[in-house]
């Protein structure tokens, strides 16, 4: 007699009542006869076991005792327990907490022994049972025959996998030992570790930042911060205002206030910006601070003692209109240059040339149009003659250690190829540190020469140890960030300044500079409100990791840029919106809608790939590691944006659908598994460059902050439990283009 019988695929029956179903068929599959001639129809979606001359039999109770011929024990206490206590909680979507008491007594009473003469009763019993709580069978019950285990593997393949039949528990299973380590309260340098100290360009505290000044210095610093700490080596990274010098007086003379109102208007409007644009300074401090005169006047004084200062008679532009010395940018002018005719006193905007307020062509006072006279005053002068043979040994050390960037040895050269000559570092002006000496105790200390040492003063303001940072360069390296044309203060005056101490300062190990952000084809002006500054970024409603991911995209770091607003929002829409947002929402959302949020037991042997993959997600981890190192920000980033790319393209290859989910188990189990790895690891070298997003997506695996490593591993683990999903990014409308172009043309507020 032949017979065919068909497994239970009904979508209205539970999952439970469905693997009980099927793994009874398949017991009457692997049990038969072979003189039933027993075989399958797939054709039919509901259990069944029929021939072609009209038996059927729809029960699959009754169907493995027809095959087994076995029909003791019907009415048994165990066969009554089995389908009237067991059997019926299988019609239920979920087994409530108040039923395992049922399952451990059938366990307990029943399950001890296969040895028995009914047969298909026990089989009944522990088929109800085992779909009821199968990790509770599978640790209590220890002697499963090896023909039932191969019935629960026939059944499993025949059961469209559901959510109900995961349960979820909140559980985190992460691989110890790749958790980013947490910053000290007070970060201090560690014995035998790598310790780094970060600095980016201390702003001017009397305008507004522009993007152009926001991704030249303080975003880079912060980028490079947070790769640095993500790698768990001890970092600091110190910044703040720098509030001294005419620029400023000057500035407060135009404005109707005092110095101080106005630095202290100016340093919370930066304070402000930063934070949103998430710069995480470890210390944003101000250079206006006892700190400040302290530490300037005690490197003044030994520079003095060391014989590397020097008196000489000046001549200054003043202005007889409001009766006051001008800095250097608050003269403007004809470059002699470029004959540019807005060039500044210190620096023309038009071909770059640094310069002297008297080269100018036709000099006028930036605030009142007034002729500038000439006058003559005495001051003091940094003997950089006598410290360039010093100096220069440092640079070419340095320059060479720390891997300065081509721009960097360029602009250094070129003032060492001119020969050094004595700098004034004294101004006449109210505003400032004063000189410690008598001769010259109505002066103050020039800018230049005091600003750099706000660093310094910055980080004694954070902490006491600060000499354990800055007096400490066999155990300390200092990263510094800023525009191209601050470079010769940072390589040329304050190096100097420091060897001319003799003290053992902690200097400069890398420099990083940028160029030039241009603004939609023109030029962005801090002093002429010309371009987007950093308050009218947040009026845009766009996320600040949208903005810090473009200005590190669009990073001058060889050559000039551009801002354009039809490439900032084509960017948001088909980087981080069609690709990572894409394949970190496609995955979380499939796992929350066909795992319940659990992450399958897989193996990356049901993968026929997975030894490529790994290589090609190594190659990329390892390239993004060497990249950052160097400090190449916008390598970085191109870098970890093709580790998203790498992740949408798994998916695609390997078809991740529900058909995968509910015809290939195994396979579908391993993309899911090793597919939320690549998500957790893209989080982790995508969080120098967006913070927000990297937290967005810890949040929604359910899992810390990673380390960034050079290599690829599973470190989530089957049985995790990951949270919702959530969108990391909003599409922009391009109408948002012109109406944007149009309503920041340029005109700068302060608030």
């Amino acid at each position: 007699m032949s017979l065919q019988l068909s497994f239970d695929k009904c979508k209205h029956h539970t999952y439970g009542l469905q693997l009980a179903n099927n793994i009874k068929l398949a017991l009457a599959l692997q049990l038969a006869p072979k003189s039933l001639k027993l075989g399958t129809n797939d054709d039919i979606s509901e259990p069944l076991l029929t021939n072609n001359a009209g038996f059927n039999l729809f029960d699959p109770n009754a169907i493995l005792r027809y095959v087994l011929d076995d029909f003791k024990g019907l009415n048994s206490e165990e066969s009554s327990f089995s389908q009237r206590s067991l059997e019926v909680l299988l019609h239920e979507k979920s087994v409530q907490p108040e039923h395992t008491s049922l399952i451990e007594n059938s366990i307990d009473a029943y399950l001890g022994s296969f040895e028995t003469p009914d047969l298909a009763t026990r089989l009944i019993t522990f088929v109800n049972t085992y779909a009821l709580n199968s990790d509770l069978v599978s640790k209590k019950v220890s002697a499963i025959p090896e023909y039932l285990i191969s019935a629960l593997a026939t059944a499993k393949a025949q059961t469209p996998r559901s959510t109900a039949a995961i349960k979820r528990t909140g559980v985190a299973k992460i691989v110890p030992g790749h958790a980013v380590r947490p910053s000290d309260k007070e970060i201090l340098p560690k014995e035998g570790e790598r310790n780094i100290l970060i600095t980016s360009a201390l702003p001017y505290v009397n305008n507004v930042p522009h993007l152009g000044n926001i991704v030249g210095s303080v975003l880079s610093a912060d980028i490079y911060s947070r790769y640095a700490k993500a790698r768990n080596y001890n970092t600091l990274y110190i910044c703040g205002t720098d509030e001294y010098g005419t620029a400023t007086e000057t500035k407060a003379l135009e404005m109707g206030v005092s110095p101080r109102e106005l630095c202290d208007k100016y340093h919370a409007i930066h304070r402000d910006v930063y934070e949103w644009f998430q710069i995480d300074f470890d210390y944003f401090g101000r250079t206006t601070t006892d700190a400040q005169t302290e530490i300037a006047q005690d490197i003044f004084t030994k520079l003095d003692k060391n014989g590397y200062l020097e008196e000489q008679t000046m001549m200054q532009l003043y202005c007889p209109e409001h009766k006051g010395y001008l800095a250097d940018r608050y003269v403007e002018g004809e470059c002699p240059k470029c004959h540019y005719e807005d060039a500044r006193g210190d620096q023309c905007d038009k071909c770059g040339g640094l310069l002297d307020p008297f080269e100018l062509i036709k000099p006028r006072c930036k605030l009142d149009n007034a002729t500038p006279e000439p006058r003559t005053s005495q001051h003091v002068f940094l003997s950089l003659d006598k410290l360039e043979p010093k100096l220069v040994e440092w640079i070419n050390k340095a320059s060479e250690e720390g891997a300065w960037s081509k721009n960097t040895r360029t602009i250094t050269g070129s003032w060492l190829r001119e020969g050094l000559k004595p700098r004034c570092i004294t101004r006449d002006l109210v505003w400032g540190t004063p000189v410690p000496l008598e001769k010259f105790k109505n002066k103050v200390m020039y800018v230049w020469f005091d600003a750099p040492i706000g660093y310094v003063s910055i980080s004694a303001n954070y902490t006491k140890g600060w000499e354990k940072w800055w007096k400490n360069p066999e155990n300390v390296s200092l990263y510094q960030f800023m525009g191209k044309d601050n470079v010769p203060f940072h390589t040329v005056i304050f190096p100097s300044s420091q060897i001319g101490t003799g003290d053992n300062w902690t200097k400069l190990h890398h420099l990083n500079t940028t160029e030039y952000l241009q603004y939609e084809g023109g030029k962005f002006s801090k002093s002429r409100g010309v371009g987007v500054f950093g308050n009218d970024a947040k009026k845009t409603g766009v996320s600040s990791s949208v903005w810090r991911y473009y200005l590190a995209a669009v990073r001058p770091e060889t050559s000039d840029s551009q801002f354009s607003w039809n490439d900032f929002v084509a960017r948001n829409n088909s980087e981080l919106l069609a690709n990572l947002g894409n394949f970190v929402n496609r995955l979380i959302k499939f796992v929350n809608a066909k795992y319940n949020g659990v992450v399958p037991e897989y193996k990356v042997k049901n993968l026929a790939n997975f030894d490529k993959l790994k290589g090609d997600l190594d190659n990329i981890l390892n390239s993004y590691v060497n990249e950052m190192e160097q400090v190449h920000v916008k390598r970085g980033l191109e870098l970890a944006m093709s580790l998203s790319t790498r992740g949408n393209q798994f998916l695609q290859e390997n078809k991740l659908d529900n058909t995968l989910f509910s015809q290939y188990p195994d396979k579908s189990d391993a993309v899911v598994g090793v597919g939320l790895n690549i998500i957790y690891a893209v989080a982790s070298i995508i969080s120098p460059f967006m913070p927000e997003t990297s937290t967005t997506i810890y949040k929604m695996l359910n899992a810390p902050p990673m380390a960034i490593k050079e290599e690829f591993n599973l470190v989530i683990l089957g049985g995790h439990n990951i949270n919702k999903a959530e969108y990391l990014f909003q599409r922009i409308d391009e109408a948002k283009i012109e109406e944007w172009r149009k309503e920041f043309n340029g005109n700068q507020s302060d608030a």
